[in-house]
């Protein structure tokens, strides 16, 4: 039968799994790092993933496609949550959706390097931090420490990635932290929008990590200055996992593209 059902373009897709639970058939899962259609029958055509696509990679087609299941997609969902919980109780090394950022890495580091014992003498290093919390979702928009700053928008696993984080990265800067595959996307935008709208923000940093979901995090900032109407500088830096800067680039502000 020719229907509506979702199509979703390979080549723009960065894996980044903000789709994966937008579709509540469970009808999108990530794939070789990809976000793949598993299964025709459990596509119900009416698009709930589509706002969430930072890529534009997914679109609705109409074409001869299995007919919607119901009954199938209770029985998929019913198995997704079965495998979520005995991956939960058998604690396994890697995560159901197979996205790059769940791949086990061990980082050997040697001590004996050039300059390892001349970093070692650095420390300890001060703590830079001039506000508590840090917590996106813990802040008020309006709370003092962001009127007339510069903000750094952090991915929470750089700090543990980027050795010189405060240093480089914190100083003089307000500072707010999270994750934008484990938390609520809808959240960070609009609480990020507040801050830019109520605040005189003199510049953004985001930095983040080199695994596609944590991409979202810039395009949350971008689309938060977008809704405050503001056009800010903003900094954008991809960190690796072995804690070297590969991007450091300024971002033209959306609304004046």
């Amino acid at each position: 039968m020719k229907r509506k059902i979702v199509y979703i373009d390979e080549n723009k897709c960065n894996g980044c799994g903000l789709c994966v639970p937008a579709c509540h058939e469970g009808a999108i899962q990530i794939i070789d790092g990809k976000a793949r259609l598993v299964a025709e029958n459990l596509c119900d055509g009416l698009g709930d993933c589509l706002g969430e696509c930072p890529e534009g990679a997914i679109i609705i087609l109409e074409r001869e496609a299995d007919p919607y299941d119901e009954e199938t997609v209770k029985k998929h969902l019913s198995e997704l949550e079965g495998d979520i919980l005995s991956h939960n109780n058998n604690c396994k090394e890697n995560l159901p959706c197979g996205c790059p950022s769940t791949q086990l890495k061990t980082i050997v580091r040697d001590p004996k390097k050039e300059g390892a014992e001349e970093e070692h003498k650095m420390a300890p290093c001060p703590s830079l931090l001039r506000q508590w919390p840090v917590q996106l979702a813990l802040l008020p928009p309006r709370a003092k420490f962001f009127q007339g700053a510069s903000l750094l928008v952090a991915a929470d696993c750089v700090p543990f990635a980027y050795g010189n984080f405060h240093r480089d990265f914190l100083e003089d800067k307000a500072v707010v932290v999270g994750c934008p595959k484990l938390d609520d996307a809808k959240m960070y935008l609009e609480k990020l929008a507040e801050i830019i709208q109520y605040n005189d923000i003199k510049k953004i940093t985001v930095v983040y990590m080199q695994v596609p979901c944590c991409s979202g995090l810039r395009r949350i900032v971008e689309l938060a200055l977008y809704q405050a109407g503001k056009d800010i500088a903003v900094e954008s830096v991809v960190i690796s996992a072995e804690g070297e800067i590969l991007e450091n680039i300024i971002l033209m502000a959306p609304n004046t593209r």
